[in-house]
């Protein structure tokens, strides 16, 4: 009869391995193990990169965010410096043409002794002014001409076309054109307000 011994040390819920089972046992706990920690390792860097994705695009949303803010500001601010010089265009047109209307025979006074500065040996002088400023024009320029030295004949003509403070001045080889319209062309021109240019 073949007797056996009563294991009671023996674990009967784990199988008795051998060396190389055991081994091999190891082996893929610390296959396990290195899996995991290196899915840890890539699942936190897919995270980082996840959070680094969302921080630029958020860093480009506020850039073009603050850029259209910036634009809007621009514009609104040119917008605000354009209505500003249209409306000093507006007041200076309407205080000049106040001070003109006020004063027309001054305007035309400055143009007469403009002309009159290079005229003595001329023989003649036509003065074209509104018709409403002729007599009045016409003793201006006869006092002018005697202060000046101004010797040849001077003829005043009245034309409707023309407002007030305005004026031509004409002789055989020149003349010179005040006129308010020319004045405030050159002006918008010169601030670079002019449509027509």
């Amino acid at each position: 009869m073949n007797a056996r011994p009563f294991l009671f040390d023996t674990d009967f819920r784990r199988p008795h391995m051998g060396g190389a089972a055991l081994r091999a046992q190891e082996q893929i706990a610390e296959a396990a193990a290195e899996a995991h920690a290196r899915g840890l390792q890539e699942g936190r860097a897919q995270a980082e990169a996840q959070v680094q994705a969302r921080m630029a695009d958020a860093i480009t949303r506020l850039g073009l965010a603050a850029a259209g803010l910036l634009s809007r500001a621009d514009e609104a601010d040119a917008e605000r410096e354009a209505q500003a010089v249209e409306l000093a265009v507006m007041l200076a047109r309407r205080v000049a043409g106040d001070a003109i209307d006020g004063n027309p025979l001054s305007a035309i006074g400055e143009a007469a002794r403009t002309a009159l500065q290079h005229l003595r040996g001329v023989p003649h002088l036509v003065v074209r002014v509104g018709d409403g400023l002729v007599d009045e024009t016409e003793t201006l320029m006869k006092g002018l001409a005697r202060e000046r030295g101004f010797e040849g004949r001077l003829v005043v003509l009245g034309d409707p076309d023309m407002l007030p403070g305005d004026a031509r001045i004409e002789w055989a080889d020149g003349g010179v054109v005040r006129e308010r319209h020319r004045i405030e062309a050159a002006l918008l021109d010169a601030i670079g307000l002019n449509p027509a240019a």
